[in-house]
């Protein structure tokens, strides 16, 4: 005998989605992902065949992608030790050549590979490309109690999205490397984290999903139980005082919080190992990971799990 998947279970799954296809068709959602989901092709996949989905139920999807893990790996390989203060990576003159090879070359045409594959028709772009994104040079700054030089690291000036725009009203999926330059031309490289929070916020994107390997904000690094369901800016300072927040949620804490005083209504912060975690997020109030809002008050009855 042949086991048959019983098909109300799909007929009362689509039902469910349904209110939030409505909700969401036509909207903009950034999805950052980090260079741990492409360091693994499984892992891979899964996210880009969730991504094809919401791309083909008419939900704008741009794709901010990160690749710290195989900047690294590459790094290493040429006798380049990485260092990294406060969360981000300090760049010097052959590191900023070698994160344009990796991010604009590697990881970007990997995941263009894989869109055509899942027929999603999708154009890889830079920070550079059009005037996307305008930034300079970051002077040193005091990082508890020492100077530090992040070398060819960029702040950004402005962000010009008519080139992104321009895609989606074409059908098209943006598939954004965050090296970016400035007024020179001088390749600078920006932490992804804040590329996304920067293009979510010019355009009004619905949600900002920032996906990496952990599970969501934690409470306590230590407690694996102590994952935040949702918070909102108050909450994610007192997060961030209390010492909760530390290395790469670093970065995100301050994208999080400029992506919504920018405009970006919801931000999720998600993992790429759990199954199907963007879709959950998504279509059910229950999510997976944690959600950030300007203010728990705005947030319904559902989505607080009461």
């Amino acid at each position: 005998m042949t086991n048959r998947t019983d098909p109300l279970i799909t007929v009362r799954a689509l039902k469910s989605a349904a209110p939030y296809i409505r909700i969401y068709k036509g909207k903009v959602f950034v999805i950052k992902a980090s260079g741990g989901v492409f360091g693994n092709p499984d892992a891979t996949r899964a996210l880009m065949e969730q991504v094809a989905i919401l791309h083909q139920v008419g939900i704008r999807v741009v794709i901010v992608h990160g690749g710290g893990e195989q900047l690294t790996g590459v790094q290493q390989s040429m006798g380049i030790e990485p260092r990294m203060v406060a969360g981000r990576r300090v760049t010097d003159a052959k590191s900023i050549e070698v994160t344009s090879m990796v991010l604009n070359g590697l990881v970007n045409t990997q995941i263009l590979g894989i869109c055509r594959e899942l027929s999603i028709n999708a154009v890889g772009v830079s920070g550079v490309a059009a005037g996307l994104i305008k930034a300079h040079k970051r002077p040193p700054v005091l990082v508890n109690g020492e100077t530090i030089d992040y070398g060819f690291v960029g702040d950004i000036d402005l962000v010009d999205a008519k080139v992104l725009q321009q895609l989606l009203d074409d059908g098209l999926m943006p598939v954004v490397s965050p090296v970016s330059c400035d007024d020179k031309g001088v390749l600078l490289n920006i932490n992804a984290d804040t590329v996304a929070a920067a293009l979510g916020s010019a355009l009004k994107a619905e949600k900002l999903m920032l996906v990496t390997g952990a599970p969501g904000i934690m409470e306590s690094l230590e407690d694996p139980h102590s994952l935040v369901s949702y918070t909102d800016l108050a909450g994610l300072k007192r997060l961030k005082d209390q010492g909760s927040l530390k290395d790469g949620m670093l970065p995100k804490a301050t994208a999080i919080e400029s992506a919504i005083k920018g405009g970006v209504r919801r931000v999720h912060c998600i993992s790429y190992k759990t199954p199907d975690s963007v879709l959950i997020e998504v279509f059910t109030n229950e999510g997976t990971g944690t959600l950030i809002v300007e203010d728990i008050k705005g947030l319904s009855a559902a989505e607080q799990g009461n």
